[in-house]
This record gives C-alpha cells, structure tokens and sequence, in this order.
C-alpha cells in the first residue's frame, strides 16, 4: 500500500489565502504518520482529501497508483466525534459497514466480534451508543473502521474531546491495535506529545497556507514512555519549533487585520 500526495493544493473560494500550499508525502504501508501543526493549517483540510470528501485545487493524491476523487471503502476515517448509530447497539454499528459490503451474517458476527475484542469491548457488544462512557465511544469507532478492512485509517484528533486520563489509555489502545493489524495509519494531532508516542514519520505542517516545514522520522524504541529523557528532549524541540509557526501565524493575522 503507498498514499501518495504530489504538490497538493487547497484554496476555498472567497478565502484570501491557500489552505494547503504544494503538500507533497508518500505513506508507505505499515506506516504511522502523524501531521501537526498550528491551529488553521489546514491539517483537517488535508486528511478530508485524502478521505476523498474535498477536492484539492491542483495537485493529485493516489493511493496504490489510483488517483483519489472520491470517498471509498479503502480509506476508513475517525473523526473527532465517533459519528456511532444512536439506534444501533455497539455490535451492530460495528457490523454496519461489513452488512454493506455483502459480508454473510456469520462473516460479519466473527469479524465484529475480532475487533470489538482487540479494543476491549467485548462484553459490551449489547449497549447503545448512549450507555457508554466517552472512551467506549471512542474504542467503537476503530473497530467499526477496522472491520472494513480498508488499506490506510485516517483519524482526526479522536482524542481531542476526552479528559487526559482516558486519552492516554486510548494512546495505548490504538497503539497496540496498530501493532497487532500493522494498518497503515495517518493521524492528525495538536499534540507534540501524541504524535511522538504513535509516529514513525512526523510531518510539521506551518501557519496559514499549510505547507510543509519539516518531517521529522522517529526512531525511539517502542513502547514509547512519556516520561523517559528522549522523549521528553524530543518533545520540547518539537515545542519550541511549533511555537514558532504560531508565532507566525499571529504575525500573519495582524497583517491581514
């Protein structure tokens, strides 16, 4: 599997700068990106075309040499909100997809059922949406998207909403899901401490237009720990030079004011 973005661009119309300015990346399969950067560049822009629900301005994306123009079952999405059925129990929501695509009722209760288990929700299988914590929540989205089988899992801060006691244990949910499936995973962060936890490859995307500033390619040992020396050097680099984009960012509002 390879994702490959080649001088990708966004303008909206009516906005008076580029969303995203000549984005150009390969994710190879197996791989775990993450992309960071201020707020406004553009990073939600950037996963919703790959996702095939926007359209770039010029440049092209492809995934295994097929060019992207639309949504499709190749590319799963997490989004910030777990988007689950209200009137689906957990088990069903996760069969949904799998329903659509001509999977036989024991196909769907054996793959449902594999996943709901590797994100520990096996003895939840016969909630709704309503009955479960915000964590739960978060853990059905994965494996509603991994039950698809699709080639590369998108995810727009899933994390973002949680308190900080259950992000973290999410964190360490979805990394070992990673390991076990080895499904190549692009995630978009504000966190400098999330994506040093999950990245192979961290691409820094700057202030507005987005374009990209630096990538970064981690090489701390996994499981990576938070409160180890290099991580936390690592992190208050990547700190310092998100700081400057910010920085910029701020600059760039005044002027336009």
């Amino acid at each position: 599997m390879s994702l490959v973005l080649d001088r990708v661009s966004k303008k909206f119309e009516n906005a008076s700068l580029e969303a995203l300015d000549d984005i150009s990346f390969t994710v190879e399969d197996g791989e775990f990106i993450c992309v960071i950067g201020p707020s406004g560049c553009g990073k939600t822009t950037l996963l919703n075309i790959i996702a095939g629900l926007e359209a770039p301005t010029s440049g092209m994306v492809t995934l295994d040499g097929k060019q992207i123009v639309d949504a499709g079952p190749d590319r799963a999405v997490m989004f910030q909100e777990p988007a689950l059925f209200p009137w689906l129990n957990v088990l069903d929501n996760v069969k949904f997809g799998l329903r659509l695509a001509g999977k036989t009722k024991a196909e769907q209760e054996e793959i449902a059922l594999h996943y709901l288990k590797m994100v520990q929700l096996a003895h939840f299988v016969d909630y709704r949406p309503h009955q479960l914590s915000g964590g739960m929540k978060q853990r059905a989205a994965p494996a509603r998207a991994l039950a698809l089988d699709s080639k590369i899992l998108l995810m727009d801060e899933p994390f973002s909403a949680l308190d900080k006691q259950t992000r973290n244990k999410l964190r360490e949910e979805i990394h070992d899901v990673w390991l076990q499936t080895q499904k190549s995973m692009l995630f978009i962060t504000h966190s400098v401490e999330e994506a040093l936890f999950f990245a192979d490859r961290i691409i820094m995307l700057s202030a507005n237009p987005g374009t990209i500033v630096q990538e970064f390619k981690i090489t701390l040992p996994r499981p990576r720990h938070i409160e180890e020396q290099a991580f936390i050097e690592l992190r208050a680099d990547l700190l310092k030079q998100i700081r400057v984009e910010v920085s910029k960012s701020v600059k760039q509002e005044y002027r336009n004011d």
